[in-house]
Formats: structure tokens, C-alpha cells, sequence
């Protein structure tokens, strides 16, 4: 990693944000051959060594492949990893639950638990042997992506000869930094949260669904073993996940108002402990927590484009789903891996990450990905979250129908492993 002040910056693709999916994005074209700069308001060391922070990402095959094919994975201790082997969803009084496991599948797992901070943490690491990613540490960008402004015929020879026989240097975008530093890159690509400045900046609009609760999450210790069994439970008032950990500790993620959430981080450890014990129902014993807890709003956000000129969209920037189907990050990370293939075919056709062409392919199949999930997710969270009286019957009918529809449980378990490799992505 690089952190200097340069006067002025030529690379291949700038990528604004320096979270999971922005960091992933950098070793993908990175390990394409291009140069990457990667722009991050934290500090060198909150990058390296992240807090933790409460969330367990739920990794699909899919995710754990394209980790490991970025170097990521090796930095992941085995002791963090916890197998996923079935999928609870219930509503109610623990009636009609609808199950998804391996069954028939030859795999042990239907995904893996891994912290949040352990996946940045890792993904730092492993953007630590990459000499050609460039990390300006405590950066921000101040303009929106501008086309370079020099239209001499004779520019992209002038590239050439200055920059190296690299296609990836023909055509740029000039960024400026709030220190004055000038960035050029083909290829800009926001990462930098569901509330993206970038997008804001770029113009770009977005769909932002409210749903006016907040998430609770800590790491929560019991009696009795979950058999790596994670819980999905919609109960009048309230929405409980319990995701199975390694050993005898599960993480809580309590779904609530602000206000109520707000009332249980005011509570003493033991208040605390007794009263989540209450609301699981006692169905792992005694619980006692073992680590901070943390609240997050809950608010989904779909932007009306993925791209601008020489812009991309990646993440939560693009998609920042509603964690009930625990497929946020790994849409960001498939969404990145689309981007680089896009952009990768742009380079062998025109010679250009950046063209407009790449960038309508990545959109299209971006959207075909993520769209109907979208809109199953913001649907399901609320037929599910609601607890008027037509909504609490609906909901109960609907899982014993899909319990008995193997064609629909077929399908639900392959979206949540995503296991396939497509040919295209």
C-alpha cells in the first residue's frame, strides 16, 4: 500500500472507497494488470485493523470463490469461519417453519459466517501485496468524474509515449482531491456506501425504502448448541435472527423501532441478558452477551442507473439491500466481478476500460441480477415485518405453502448458495 501525496496521478481505474466491496473491486482489476488508486477517508490503520462491528456476512459459494481467486481468503483464519448447514424461517408461535439444507446438494454447507471486520481486515491484507494498487489514506473527492478536457488527435500517441504502451491509458477522467491533487484514470468506480456521494455528484438518482426499524446486533453465548442452524423469526412486534457461530455463540440481530432498540442498549448486562433470553423463547438455553453491541438503520436503496461516462457503480452504491435475505455483500461482490469482465471485454474490443459499451453490459446484467431480488426483498420484508391483522396470516399461509413446494425450496436454497459459476457474468 501506498499512502504518499503525489503532485499529480495517472492510473488505470480510481475506485472511491476503501470498504469490502470497493477493496475487492482493486484486487480484481489489479490482478487484470491494471494500476488502481484507491481513494479512502479513514486512516492507514482503521483500514488495516477494523473494530468490530457486530455484522456476520453470510458467504455463498459464489462469494468464497471469487475470495479466494483475489487472494483474500488466505488471510481468513479457519477459526472465523462458521459453516451455515440450514436455514430456519419462522413466524409466530415456532409454527409451520420452512427449512433449507444441503440435502441432495454434495456440499457440506449452504454458505459460511464471517465477521465483517475479518473480511476487511482480510481483503487489506491481501491489498497489501498488490504493487499496483495505490491507497491515499484520509482522501476525498470533490469533483464529480469530468471528461479530460484534451481533444489533440494527436493525445492518445502523446499517452503512449509518456505513460507506457498500456491500452488502459488511452482515454481519462480528471478527478481533484480536497488537498488539489489531480487524479486521471479510464475507469472510475464509486464504492463509497448506499448514500453514495459519488452518485450524488454524478447526478445519479435513487429508489430509498425506509423502513423505519433498526438492526441490534451482538455475539450472544448459550446452553444448548444451534448445530449450525441459523433462525429467521418473525414474531408479533419484533424480528429475530440468531446465526450460528463456532461453539456455543450465536449472533443476535434484534430488528425493532429506533426508540425500543435505543431502550435495550440502555440496559445493565444482566437486564440485558435475561430479557433477550426471554424473546428467543429460551430455544438455545440461558443466553449471555459477549461482545458490544451495535444498531443500524434499515433502509434499502436501488439507484436508477449503475453508470454515468467512465462511472460504474459497485456495492451498496448501487444495491443496498435489506438484510433479511443476507445477500447484500455478496451482490457487491458479485456486482464488482461483473464490472471487471465488462470492462475487461471493453479492453479487448476497443482497448478502453472505460467505454460506454463495457459499461451498458455491466449495467444490463447488474440490473438483470439484482432487480426482481430487490424488489422479492423489500416485498418479503414487509409482509413479513408487518403485524396488522391481514398481514400475519398472509404470512403464515405462505410459508406452509412454500414448505410443501419443493420446486420453490429447490430454488431459494441454489439462490442462497449460488454455487453455479456462470460462463458470463
Amino acid at each position: 500500500m501506498v499512502s504518499a501525496v503525489q503532485t499529480a496521478l495517472l492510473t488505470d481505474v480510481v475506485v472511491i472507497g476503501g470498504g469490502p466491496v470497493g477493496l475487492a473491486t482493486a484486487l480484481s482489476f489489479a490482478q487484470a494488470g491494471g494500476r488502481v488508486v484507491v481513494i479512502e477517508c479513514l486512516t492507514q490503520a482503521a483500514l488495516e485493523n477494523p473494530p468490530f462491528d457486530g455484522r456476520e456476512i453470510a458467504l455463498t459459494h459464489r462469494s468464497v470463490r471469487i475470495l479466494k481467486k483475489i487472494g483474500a481468503w488466505a488471510f481468513i483464519d479457519s477459526a472465523e469461519i462458521s459453516p451455515l448447514r440450514e436455514a430456519r424461517i419462522e413466524t409466530g408461535e415456532y409454527q409451520h417453519a420452512l427449512c433449507f439444507d444441503t440435502k441432495g446438494y454434495g456440499v457440506e454447507a449452504l454458505g459460511w459466517l464471517v465477521s465483517n471486520h475479518v473480511i476487511r481486515r482480510a481483503l487489506a491484507h491481501a491489498v497489501a501485496q498488490q504493487q499496483n494498487i495505490t491507497i491515499l489514506f484520509e482522501t476525498e473527492i470533490i469533483t464529480s468524474p469530468v471528461a479530460d478536457p484534451v481533444v489533440d488527435p494527436m493525445a492518445d500517441l502523446v499517452a503512449e509515449k509518456n505513460w507506457g504502451a498500456n491500452p488502459w491509458d488511452q482515454k481519462n477522467v480528471v478527478l481533484q482531491t480536497a488537498s488539489g491533487q489531480e487524479i486521471r484514470a479510464s475507469l472510475v468506480v464509486a464504492a463509497d456506501g448506499r448514500f453514495s456521494p459519488t452518485r450524488q455528484k454524478a447526478g445519479i438518482g435513487a429508489i430509498v425504502h425506509d423502513f423505519k426499524k433498526t438492526m441490534l446486533v451482538c455475539r450472544m453465548a448459550h446452553d444448548i448448541h444451534h448445530n449450525n442452524v441459523a433462525l429467521q423469526w418473525f414474531d408479533e412486534g419484533q424480528t429475530i435472527a440468531l446465526l450460528p457461530l463456532n461453539g456455543l455463540v450465536s449472533s443476535l440481530v434484534l430488528t425493532l423501532s429506533e426508540e425500543e432498540n435505543r431502550q435495550k442498549l440502555a440496559l445493565s448486562q444482566e437486564d440485558f441478558n435475561h430479557e433477550m433470553t426471554k424473546r428467543v423463547g429460551s430455544r438455545l438455553g440461558t443466553m449471555c452477551r459477549v461482545s458490544s453491541c451495535h444498531t443500524y438503520p434499515l433502509k434499502s436503496v436501488y439507484a436508477h442507473r449503475f453508470t454515468a461516462p467512465r462511472l460504474a457503480l459497485v456495492g451498496d452504491a448501487a444495491v443496498g439491500m435489506h438484510p433479511i435475505t443476507a445477500h447484500g455483500f455478496n451482490l457487491g461482490l458479485k456486482g464488482q466481478e461483473t464490472l471487471v469482465h465488462a470492462a475487461l471485454e471493453s479492453l479487448m474490443e476497443r482497448g478502453d476500460i472505460g467505454a460506454k459499451e463495457g459499461l451498458r453490459r455491466f449495467e444490463q446484467r447488474h440490473r438483470l441480477a439484482t432487480a426482481p431480488l430487490f424488489a422479492g426483498t423489500n416485498g418479503i420484508a414487509t409482509l413479513y415485518t408487518r403485524d396488522e391483522a391481514p398481514f400475519r396470516p398472509i404470512r403464515q399461509a405462505c410459508l406452509r405453502l412454500a414448505e410443501k413446494t419443493s420446486p420453490f425450496k429447490k430454488a431459494v436454497t441454489s439462490l442462497l448458495m449460488d454455487k453455479k459459476k456462470d460462463k458470463k457474468t
